[in-house]
């Protein structure tokens, strides 16, 4: 009876498994189909190898270098363009005088390059002419330009040049002597420069001189020989190329020994009656109306010297 019972409970055992087998194996499908649908299981399929691509390499070129570029200047509107010029070369250099102080440059135009100076006096050996007024010069062993205004076949007086007394000695130490001759002396008069300046001027002076006399001052009193004197040269003056101009004596502070009022008659006189080719330069109202410093009430400081000699070239500029 027992192992009735135990075999039927087997039995049954069976039946229910084999029962329950669809569904397990319906299960185990789905949990298989939710890996693959979730991608953590995931078997790729194996591709045939393709087969090698021949390739036909092109044949290296060589390389070009990049082309040059033009360098440009930094501020192109500060290069002047340079005129051309055309040069007639001398057969034998000639050597000529600078009548005034003047760049030397590096061609033939005052946009070109200057390499030095040459002053008044100055020889130079002229090796050609341009065909816009310049010319070529041998300078420091080579080849430069001046401009043709400046350079004379003779050689040119002194530029400028002051005759007078302790006034035209102490103008010259407040402006110098560059371009500019003095023939001056402490303390003189008449006498002095009857017998000493007037030969000394012959020296000096020459074709293009400017000169400027100034005495009076020590003997106002000499007023008719001085006119004498100067008219009677003025021929020989204009002859050589020499513009003559008369200043008239300027003004003292309080000074004992001479006085504005005779220091007027005398340059009255002398403007009336000298040649009319001798110029006249009026440095007494100059100085009377924009006033002067003299600690001796005769002799003037340094900057109204300054200022005087401004006056007398504004009025040579003027007239040239």
């Amino acid at each position: 009876m027992e192992f009735n019972v135990m075999k039927k409970k087997t039995n049954e055992k069976t039946n229910n498994l084999i029962a329950k087998s669809p569904f397990v194996a319906a299960f185990a499908m789905i949990f298989a189909l939710g890996f693959l649908a979730n991608g953590t299981v995931c078997i790729a399929e194996e591709t045939p190898e393709a087969a090698p691509v021949e390739t036909t390499e092109a044949p290296a070129t060589e390389q070009q270098p990049d082309a040059p570029v033009a360098e440009q200047p930094e501020d192109a509107a500060a290069y002047e363009v340079s005129t051309p010029f055309t040069v007639t070369k001398l057969e034998t250099p000639v050597t000529m005088y600078v009548t005034e102080t003047v760049n030397v440059r590096d061609g033939a135009g005052t946009q070109y390059n200057p390499i030095g100076k040459l002053g008044w006096g100055n020889c130079v050996s002229v090796t050609g002419t341009t065909d816009n007024g310049w010319y070529e010069i041998s300078y420091n062993d080579t080849v430069a330009y001046i401009i043709g205004n400046y350079v004379s076949q003779n050689l040119p007086g002194i530029p400028y040049l002051f005759v007078g007394d302790s006034r035209t000695v102490q103008l010259q130490m407040a402006v110098g002597s560059n371009d500019k001759a003095y023939v001056a002396k402490v303390g003189e008069g008449y006498n002095w420069f009857k017998n000493t300046a007037m030969p000394q001027i012959q020296a000096s002076a020459g074709a293009g001189t400017t000169m400027v006399i100034n005495f009076g001052v020590n003997d106002l009193a000499n007023a008719s020989k001085y006119i004498k004197l100067v008219n009677s040269n003025i021929d020989a003056w204009e002859a050589q190329g020499i513009t003559v101009y008369y200043a008239a004596v300027t003004p003292v502070g309080d000074c004992s020994t001479v006085s504005n009022d005779q220091i007027e008659k005398f340059n009255a006189r002398l403007k009336a009656e000298l040649d009319p080719r001798i110029k006249w330069i009026d440095g007494y109202s100059f100085l009377k109306q924009n006033g002067f410093s003299a600690s001796d009430g005769l002799h003037y400081n340094r900057s109204t010297y300054k200022n005087l000699y401004s006056y007398y070239m504004s009025v040579i500029g003027t007239d040239v």
